[in-house]
């Protein structure tokens, strides 16, 4: 199948758009290229410390001055829109203030006692009382969720404690894990179809991870490519038990590709 039989594009960013504060050359050549073809195409991210509004400023800052709020996609929002499906409304939440604000806008309920879900995000906020509290709620039979599974997050200071890391701490208190919604799990693709209409046969996962970005678009049927802009390079792939349908060094090459 050409790459331009695809409509929908769904884009991993730190180490496929950019790098920190700097856009990957071609990144926007790549993005103007779908524009010009009438693709449409949509930022992943599992971080749920950050509403969409926060990473389209960045955005804007390097540069990519049409992303708009509809276009951003996180961990923490496909996590508020799959309980609200499924009728969960009274939430014990681990997070930030700026999750915190993407749950209340799913129609839920923040709480801090007889909640339906313990919900754990990657909470820069969290104190020992709260972490506590959690585990109470969890021993005593209330379903576990994370955003996302990453155990570290990457800054310019070097790795910083994630979400995953929080989840073995809660795991080992209390013998339970969570079922998780970010990447490399199903759920995200879902969310990420349920927001842009689109079917997995028209759909296409562009990130630089094999174990999150590749794997997930391998587990929920839809093509991937990996760039190798970022975390992975080519001998990762003999090692790995996830395969990419197609394999560039940054999104420049494939902006060529699609003009082809």
């Amino acid at each position: 199948m050409h790459l331009t039989s695809f409509k929908y594009y769904l884009l991993d960013m730190d180490g496929t758009v950019y790098l920190g504060e700097r856009l990957i050359p071609g990144s926007l050549q790549f993005l103007k290229t779908l524009e010009k073809q009438g693709k449409k195409y949509y930022f992943l991210t599992n971080n749920s410390s950050f509403n969409s509004r926060t990473y389209v400023k960045k955005l804007h800052r390097l540069g990519l001055t049409e992303a708009s709020n509809k276009q951003v996609i996180t961990s923490g929002e496909a996590t508020a829109w799959h309980l609200a499906s499924n009728g969960e409304k009274r939430v014990y939440l681990l997070g930030t203030p700026e999750l915190e604000l993407d749950f209340l806008r799913a129609g839920h309920v923040l709480v801090s006692e007889s909640p339906n879900v313990v919900v754990l995000g990657y909470d820069k906020t969290l104190h020992w009382g709260r972490l506590e509290q959690a585990c109470k709620f969890i021993r005593q039979g209330i379903p576990f969720y994370a955003t996302h599974p990453d155990i570290n997050c990457p800054s310019e200071e070097g790795p910083l404690i994630d979400a995953g890391s929080l989840i073995k701490a809660i795991e080992v208190s209390t013998g339970v894990s969570p079922v998780v919604i970010g990447k490399p799990h199903v759920s995200m693709v879902e969310y990420a179809l349920h927001r842009c209409g689109g079917t997995r046969e028209k759909t296409v996962m562009i990130g630089d991870r094999l174990y999150t970005d590749i794997a997930m678009g391998n587990q929920s049927g839809i093509t991937t490519i990996l760039v190798l802009s970022g975390e992975t390079i080519m001998e990762d792939l003999n090692d790995s038990p996830y395969s990419p349908d197609y394999v560039f060094p940054s999104l420049a090459e494939i902006a060529k590709k699609l003009s082809d």
